[in-house]
Parts: C-alpha cells; sequence; structure tokens
C-alpha cells in the first residue's frame, strides 16, 4: 500500500532497427460517452479506478467482464507504469471520471505472440472501459503539495511522517510513530538525491516528469 508511493518505476521503452525508431502500433479509441462537466482529465501517474469489458475482434468472445466475473469490482491500476497492457496506458489518457470509451487494442499493445489464458496468440482485443473515478498518483505534482505543508516546495521528515500517518489512518490502520520513522528513513535514503535532508520538487517528480 504505502510502499508503493516510493517505488513506482516510470519507464519508456524504446526500440530500434538499424538505427532507425520503429514506429508504435496505435490504439484506435472511440468515444462511447463523454459526461457535460469534466473537472479534471486522466493522466501518466493518476490512479484510475475502472470498469471494463473485454472481447477478442476475431469472434467477438468476452473473456473477461469486471461487472460479471470474479467479484465483479472495478478495479483500480496506476496509469502509465505498465500495470496493465500497453494499449490501455495509451488509449485511457485524457479521459473524464463517467467518460466510456471503446479501445481496439493491437497484438503489439496486448499480450503478443504469447497470448495470455483465454486469449490466443497475436488476438486484437476490444475493450469497452468506463472510468469510475481519477485519483491524484503518487508522483504527481497534486500530491507533492498535499505533502508540503508549509509551501517551501520541499518536503521535510516531519512533513513526510505526517503525510504517513493520515494515510494509514485513511486506509483503517493505527498510526505507529516508530514504523513511520522506519519509513521516513528508508524514504529519504533513496529519494534525498543531494542529502541535504529534504525532497525536493524535481527529486519527487522526476520519474514521474520522465514519461
Amino acid at each position: 500500500m504505502i510502499p508503493e508511493l516510493w517505488t513506482c518505476i516510470f519507464s519508456a521503452l524504446f526500440f530500434y532497427v538499424h538505427g532507425a525508431k520503429l514506429p508504435e502500433p496505435e490504439v484506435k479509441i472511440e468515444v462511447l460517452y463523454k459526461p457535460f462537466l469534466c473537472h479534471r482529465k486522466s493522466k501518466y501517474g493518476d490512479i484510475l479506478l475502472v470498469h471494463y469489458e473485454g472481447f477478442l475482434e476475431s469472434n467477438g468472445t468476452m473473456f473477461h467482464s469486471s461487472r460479471h466475473h470474479g467479484d465483479k469490482n472495478p478495479v483500480w491500476f496506476t496509469l502509465g507504469i505498465r500495470e496493465v497492457i500497453k494499449g490501455w496506458d495509451k488509449g485511457l489518457q485524457g479521459m473524464c471520471a463517467g467518460e466510456k470509451r471503446k479501445l481496439t487494442v493491437p497484438p503489439a499493445l496486448a499480450y503478443g505472440k504469447e497470448g495470455k489464458g483465454k486469449i490466443p496468440p497475436e488476438s486484437t482485443l476490444i475493450f469497452d472501459i468506463e472510468i469510475m473515478e481519477i485519483r491524484n498518483g503518487p508522483r504527481s505534482h497534486e500530491s507533492f503539495q498535499e505533502m508540503d505543508l508549509n509551501d517551501d516546495w520541499k518536503l521535510s521528515k516531519a512533513e513526510v511522517k505526517e503525510y504517513l500517518r493520515k494515510e494509514f489512518e485513511r486506509h483503517g490502520y493505527a498510526a505507529n510513530d516508530t514504523h513511520h520513522e522506519v519509513m521516513v528513513e528508508d524514504i529519504f535514503q533513496k529519494e534525498d538525491e543531494d542529502n541535504d535532508g529534504f525532497i525536493s520538487a524535481r527529486e519527487f517528480t522526476y520519474k514521474h516528469d520522465e514519461l
């Protein structure tokens, strides 16, 4: 849970053939519904809650539905860090909460030559996806501002510890000062690149901004 705030590593993959960049296949995006009011749009680093149905383009077979299979609950994931197939990372940018899209995802942006479970190799997939909720991700500027209690554009150990305390309580866990202090020391060891005792806005958002 909380450690994920500091272990998300964002990467961009580039492919070259004889020194030339190989163009990536595209996701076909169809907007099925868009709400009249849109307070924010999804971007890389945001945490999204979605309901979805997935179909094989070849014969229309549904291979999964979050509404009808499993626990029938929507799914949380972070956009842009390869928690989901690349077709989702590409096709779910710029969406509003309540918006519905149909994505047609080529094999290279789905499960490729290997396939997965009910999905045969080299399958083009179709998804009907609805975003239920959008939250700030672990590396967003909004999250940094929430943690930066005195608005000095850097995080002290006390500010990070207070943020951890609030997050634990928000998720129903009792605050534990000793545990939090250990976590803070680990966080600063990894994030405070210049060892000045603070995590700057650049140090906090750097991995996020690489996308």
